[in-house]
């Protein structure tokens, strides 16, 4: 029977299995805490009764799921939003630090990738900035820009853009010299060979740096969004932690998860659209 399935559907099965079975050990690996009355009086008095935090089981978090998403954009304060609310805020915090630095990376990885002067010229400031950790920029965000959104949006800026610059300005200096002699003989302009010869040629390179990009933008929101609290899941993940709902936090650990591979399968998607074969 499973001979035939495609590559695919068995891929599937094996991950539907393996998400089963880790969920039953999951589950057995928590011990069931006693109700009030099956305990003795010795028990009641050392306070064994009460509930103590603890890793809760995956019943517990599917539970909690179910009460999230069945309202997920309730706003009952500034501590109390619905997590589709919280992940709103920091999907358009990563998009917009995201969409400047690919506005500020690709053109400039053109101009690296195009001219050896240009790539010697910037090459020592992004082999000094680029492996500078995105959140030792915060307290220098906070204190010049002096807003929590804006700091975190320039965190997300200042890490998605190396990926962009490097991989942009890769693709742009691998296109094959032969493509470009040809624009020259039909008397295409820098322009035009730019935007038609150069571009689709480096296109699946550059996606691939916007796809690593994303990624790492969503990882450091959630971490930014810690420190400057206020919304986003970041927020979320903290604040549940503070309340100690270790069910709550399991919950939107998922959900980062989620979202970010939803994320990233979107690029996946994009690249190979811009594929093509030599």
């Amino acid at each position: 029977m499973l001979s035939n399935l495609s590559l695919n559907q068995r891929a599937a099965l094996l991950s539907v299995l393996m998400l089963i079975v880790g969920l039953l050990i999951w589950e057995a690996a928590i011990p069931a805490q006693k109700a009030a009355e099956e305990l003795t009086e010795y028990e009641r008095l050392m306070g064994l009764g009460q509930e103590r935090a603890g890793v809760p089981p995956p019943s517990q978090v599917l539970a909690k799921a179910w009460e999230q998403l069945s309202n997920p954009f309730y706003d009952a304060g500034p501590n109390d939003k619905g997590i589709g609310i919280q992940i709103g805020y920091s999907i358009y915090r990563v998009l917009t630090g995201y969409i400047l630095a690919a506005l500020v990376a690709i053109p400039l990885g053109f101009l690296i990738g195009m001219s050896q002067i240009a790539y010697k010229a910037f090459n020592p400031f992004i082999q000094v900035l680029r492996p500078i950790s995105p959140l030792a920029w915060m307290p220098l965000a906070l204190f010049i820009i002096q807003d929590s959104e804006a700091s975190a949006i320039f965190v997300i800026f200042i890490c998605s853009i190396w990926p962009m610059l490097i991989n942009t300005a890769f693709g742009v200096a691998g296109v094959r010299q032969d493509w470009v002699n040809v624009a020259r003989t039909h008397e295409l302009g820098s322009l035009r060979t730019a935007f038609q010869v150069i571009l689709p040629a480096a296109a699946p390179t550059i996606i691939t740096g916007m796809r690593i990009s994303i990624g790492i933008a969503w990882l450091v929101i959630v971490a930014a969004e810690m420190l400057v609290g206020g919304t986003g899941i970041g927020y979320y993940v903290w604040n549940e932690w503070n309340n100690l709902d270790l069910t709550s936090v399991i919950f939107s650990i998922l959900m980062i998860g989620v979202v970010g591979m939803l994320l990233d399968s979107a690029f996946g998607v994009l690249q190979r659209t811009v594929a093509f074969a030599e």
